[in-house]
C-alpha cells in the first residue's frame, strides 16, 4: 500500500516537472518566434537600395546607412587583427607554458571578471583612456580598442578550452618524434582546435555588431564615409548605435527598425556559421 503510495506521487511529480519543462521550452520559442516575427514585419517593408547605398544628406532629405555598414564592418575587422593574435596567445601560454597553477587560477578568474562586467562600464574606461589619455580622441580605434578589451576573454577561454580537449597523446607522440615544443603547438595542438578560435571569433562578432553602449563613449556617431584608415582615425557610428540615434533622437522608427532587421539577420547568419563550424570539425574529427 505504502509502496502505491509512494510509486503514484513519484507520477505526480514527474508529470508536473514534465508540464513545466514544455511550458518553459514553448515560451522561449515563442518569445524568439515574437520577437523576429515582430522585427522582421516592421523592418523590411522600410529596407531599400536607396537605404543600403547611400550617405544621409540633409540636403536631399535623404537617410542612408551605407557609412555605418562600412564602420561595422571596419570596427569587426580591426577588433579581430588585435584580440585574436591576443587572446589565442594568452590561451596558449595558460594551457601550454604556464606552471603556477595559482598564476593561472588568477588570470582565468580575472578573464571570468571581465567577461561579466557591464558594456557602459568598458565604454567609460574606454573613453577616459584610448579616447584621452592616449589621444584617439573620439575614433573608431577608440572602439575598437575597447571591444577588444570586452572580447578577450571570450577568444581566450573558447581557445583555451579547445586546446584543453587536444589528447595529450598527441603531443607525447611529437615530442617523441623530436618535436620542439612551439612545432608541437604550431603543428599538431593548434590544427586539432582551430574549430574551438573559430567559434570564439564567431561569439566576438557577434558581441561587436550587438553593441552599442561602449561605441557610443568611444566611436562617437557621426555618419561618414570613408576608407579603412581615414575611416579608423574620425568618429563614425556602427549600425546599433545607428538604430538608437533614428529611434531615440530622430524619432525615425521606420529606419530603426529597417536597422533592428538588418541586425537581425546577421545575428541569425552568424549563429548559423558558428553551428555549421562546429558540426564541419565534428565531422573532420570523426574522420
Amino acid at each position: 500500500m505504502l509502496n502505491s503510495k509512494t510509486s503514484k506521487r513519484r507520477r505526480v511529480k514527474s508529470a508536473f516537472l514534465q508540464i513545466l519543462t514544455i511550458l518553459s521550452a514553448a515560451i522561449c520559442a515563442m518569445l524568439v518566434i515574437f520577437l523576429l516575427t515582430y522585427i522582421l514585419a516592421n523592418g523590411l517593408p522600410n529596407i531599400s537600395w536607396e537605404l543600403l547605398s547611400t550617405k544621409p544628406s540633409i540636403l536631399n532629405d535623404r537617410i542612408g546607412i551605407l557609412p555605418d555598414i562600412l564602420n561595422t564592418l571596419y570596427i569587426i575587422i580591426a577588433t579581430l587583427l588585435i584580440v585574436v593574435p591576443l587572446g589565442v596567445g594568452a590561451a596558449i601560454y595558460l594551457t601550454e607554458y604556464a606552471k603556477s597553477k595559482k598564476l593561472v587560477a588568477v588570470i582565468e578568474y580575472a578573464a571570468e571578471t571581465l567577461s561579466g562586467i557591464p558594456s557602459i562600464i568598458y565604454g567609460l574606461v574606454g573613453m577616459l583612456f584610448f579616447s584621452r589619455f592616449l589621444g584617439f580622441k573620439t575614433s573608431l580605434i577608440a572602439g575598437a580598442l575597447t571591444l577588444v578589451m570586452m572580447n578577450l576573454p571570450t577568444i581566450m577561454r573558447s581557445t583555451q578550452e579547445s586546446l584543453k580537449t587536444v589528447p595529450q597523446s598527441y603531443r607525447e607522440g611529437a615530442f617523441g618524434l623530436g618535436a620542439g615544443k612551439w612545432r608541437v603547438i604550431r603543428t599538431v595542438v593548434l590544427p586539432s582546435c582551430v574549430d574551438g578560435v573559430i567559434t570564439g571569433c564567431i561569439l566576438s562578432i557577434g558581441r561587436i555588431v550587438g553593441e552599442s553602449a561602449a561605441l557610443l563613449f568611444t566611436a562617437g556617431f557621426a555618419h561618414s564615409l570613408g576608407d579603412f584608415f581615414t575611416a579608423m582615425s574620425r568618429s563614425g557610428s556602427t549600425l546599433t548605435v545607428a538604430l538608437y540615434m533614428y529611434a531615440k533622437e530622430d524619432g525615425e522608427f521606420g529606419i530603426a527598425f529597417a536597422i533592428a532587421a538588418i541586425l537581425t539577420i546577421l545575428t541569425l547568419i552568424i549563429n548559423f556559421a558558428a553551428a555549421l563550424v562546429s558540426k564541419y570539425f565534428e565531422k573532420r574529427r570523426k574522420i
